[in-house]
């Protein structure tokens, strides 16, 4: 695994490492036999940092974020958080995914209380609707929050996905292409808004996406992984921007079209699919 690294700091490496994926392989028993979907993924996050996962489609990036939330377990090695084995789901790890996962009969602070109740056992009512309506109001849905999915636009579903995801205070935030299915300007705002709830948390994320502009605005790192089957990470790329982000500056820094090429390269040259290569 190479790493390219444009940054001019050492913080990480006088950092504890806090989420430690060791030795991952995960295998699948079909009826053509066993199907290896990833093979020796290795990878150290440290606490606070944001992860963006990029690949093409079929390269185990959706399988590795559900070992890492407890969804499933690896078929050898083994993932770690705070040096303890992740062997299921848990409060301390909560998924934002792409299709919002809302109960439509529920309002906003339904499907948030929801979440509040089942974590927060020990806690009276009423600071239980605190905590949901402090979680909707650091998304900007106080107005909405009695309104159900189906009156909300997609970018205010997903918002409430990452009210209810924050609502439990988890150590790890894990998304899964949350804004692919959202218009560019929405994604955009939202990108914005994660970006201002992550550094007033400082949780630690780990997000897959497809966007290498929206990775390189967002990540510390960016794990390039290769194509499945027996998939692995290939490289992890530094990134240098300084944060607050802002993404003018981004835009403008040379070191920005420097890492895009870069990353387009090992997408669609050196790891490019075979329809793509065509």
């Amino acid at each position: 695994m190479q790493t390219l690294d444009l940054t001019d700091n050492n913080q990480k490496k006088n950092q504890d490492p806090f989420l430690v994926i060791d030795g991952v392989s995960k295998v699948y028993q079909t009826a053509r036999g066993p199907y290896t979907v990833l093979e020796n993924v290795n990878l150290t996050v440290y606490e606070g940092e944001f992860i963006c996962v990029i690949g093409h489609s079929g390269c185990g990036k959706s399988t590795l974020l559900n070992m890492v939330a407890g969804f499933n377990r690896p078929t050898a090695g083994e993932i770690c958080l705070k040096s303890k084995p992740i062997l299921r789901p848990g409060p301390d790890r909560m998924v934002v995914f792409q299709n919002y996962s809302l109960l439509p009969w529920m309002s906003a602070f339904e499907n948030v209380y929801l979440a509040v109740k089942q974590v927060y056992t020990d806690k009276s009512k009423e600071e239980k609707t605190k905590i949901v309506k402090d979680s909707l109001a650091l998304v900007g849905l106080t107005e909405a929050m009695n309104k159900k999915p189906k009156q909300l636009s997609g970018g205010m579903r997903q918002r409430v996905s990452i009210a209810r995801a924050l609502s439990i205070r988890p150590e790890v935030l894990i998304l899964d292409e949350p804004f692919g299915a959202l218009d560019v300007m929405t994604r955009e705002e939202l990108q914005e808004e994660l970006l201002s709830i992550w550094r007033a948390n400082r949780v630690t994320a780990m997000m897959i996406t497809h966007d290498i502009d929206e990775a390189l605005f967002l990540a510390d790192r960016i794990v390039l992984m290769s194509n499945g089957p027996a998939a692995h990470i290939a490289e992890v790329v530094d990134i240098p921007f300084s944060r607050p982000r802002n993404r003018k500056a981004i835009s403008d820094d040379p070191r920005y079209y420097t890492l895009r090429n870069y990353i387009l390269e090992f997408l669609y040259s050196r790891f490019a699919l075979a329809d793509e290569a065509e």
